[in-house]
């Protein structure tokens, strides 16, 4: 037999990752374990700390009011986010679970939407809140959803651990600092600042609020920019105890949309509401508005009656984009299988990165994944290189889930 009629080995697929957020980071790592040759840009470092991604804890529940699919999903997600916890050998998982408060007319189809799904999850009325949450002022006629396999990401550890391991392995090349100005799926290629170029056999982009400029000639005026003020508090060491024992609390019940992430493994408790969430035209400076500060320290000083303004030690402004149709996330498919953009991330895409990675790959391998509940996930809009796009865009997380909306940022 002559060598060419022996067998062949295809050649690994080259693939380019634009953007170093947690899709990004976890979509190169299973390409990079389906043995592609994966090329990562970013445009700071890794783990960088100005991507919307990064942060120090993120929440992790299942509940999203009137969506099964997601709801399911957010299941789904919390099993792979135990695996992962497993197999990196980090504790970047606390499970303390997740309460969302609501009026008592929500709660029994909360509740019902939660069973369905094979979420366990206990209702709470005022006064078993009252006396479960003494240090909490919750508004009155509410009713309490708390879940069982829900609680806490620790979004930098997670990141970080992400980077190292692309970091050593041998199929991967990291490129940061590196900023991408273009990008060509028909061609499949990506050009950096400076010019130089690079092709792919498979490319994605998922630069988080940087998708926005990359992706105008997609999306033309169907992503907006949001920007969210959130605050850092340190709790008294007389407060510690009740605080440790705390899930993480999606929906206060509040008017303004108020939630709460607690200090879990020394992290700082978390505060903001919906109310501190606007659209704007660009990322501005970064520097906080002292008036959503100001507003938000005034709200939770009603919520927590011990709260005061000394607890708080860095006020934060993090963007995120959403589709301007549903105020959900949009994920785009820029070329048949070959080229994807998470253009959109509505707000909760950190909790479903694992789905979002899983089936990025899966497509990117020629596979239909299976069905996660995510619309947008399961059915990408095909923009095609068509600079001018009509078909309507579908996206899961609209408008009408306000907690969706109120888990910002996410990447």
């Amino acid at each position: 037999m002559s060598r060419a009629d022996g067998p062949r080995t295809a050649a690994p697929l080259e693939t380019v990752v634009v953007g170093g957020g947690i899709i990004g980071l976890l979509t190169a790592l299973e390409c990079a374990g389906a043995g592609h040759r994966v090329t990562v840009v970013e445009r700071g470092a890794l783990p960088n700390p100005a991507a919307a991604s990064y942060d120090r804890h993120r929440t992790l529940r299942a509940l999203h009011p009137g969506d099964p699919g997601a709801t399911g999903a957010a299941l789904t997600a919390h099993h792979a986010w135990r695996e992962l916890d497993t197999a990196w050998g980090i504790r970047c998982y606390h499970q303390v679970g997740a309460l969302t408060v609501l009026e008592s007319g929500q709660a029994e189809d909360a509740r019902r939407l939660l069973t369905a799904a094979g979420a366990p999850a206990q209702t709470l009325d005022g006064d078993q809140l009252a006396r479960a949450y003494p240090h909490l002022t919750l508004p009155e006629g509410r009713v309490g959803i708390l879940e069982e396999q829900a609680g806490v990401l620790l979004a930098d550890r997670i990141l970080t651990a992400a980077a190292a391991r692309l970091r050593h392995h041998p199929g991967v090349r990291l490129l940061t600092g590196r900023a991408a100005t273009r990008v060509d799926p028909a061609t499949g290629t990506v050009t950096l600042h400076g010019g130089r170029t690079l092709r792919a056999d498979r490319l994605l982009v998922a630069a988080g609020a940087g998708s926005r400029d990359l992706l105008a000639p997609f999306t033309r005026d169907r992503i907006r920019l949001h920007r969210q003020t959130l605050l850092y508090c340190r709790v008294p060491d007389t407060q510690k105890a009740a605080w440790d024992a705390m899930p993480a609390i999606p929906a206060l019940g509040t008017d303004n949309g108020a939630w709460l992430l607690p200090p879990v493994a020394d992290t700082p408790l978390k505060i903001s509401a919906h109310e501190a969430c606007r659209t704007v035209p660009d990322t501005g400076t970064g520097t906080p508005d002292p008036a959503y500060t100001r507003l938000l320290t005034q709200r939770f000083s009603r919520l927590i009656p011990a709260f005061r303004p000394d607890w708080i030690t860095q006020a934060r402004d993090c963007h995120y984009l959403t589709d301007a149709d549903s105020g959900g996330a949009l994920l785009l498919e820029l070329a048949d299988g070959t080229c994807f953009a998470q253009a959109a991330c509505g707000g909760g895409a950190f909790k479903f990165a694992p789905l979002i990675a899983r089936a990025l790959t899966q497509r990117f391998n020629g596979t239909r994944p299976a069905p996660t509940g995510l619309a947008t996930l399961d059915t990408p809009h095909r923009a095609g290189a068509d600079p001018n796009p009509t078909t309507a865009l579908r996206t899961e997380g609209g408008e009408g889930d306000q907690l969706q909306r109120q888990e910002v940022p996410q990447h």
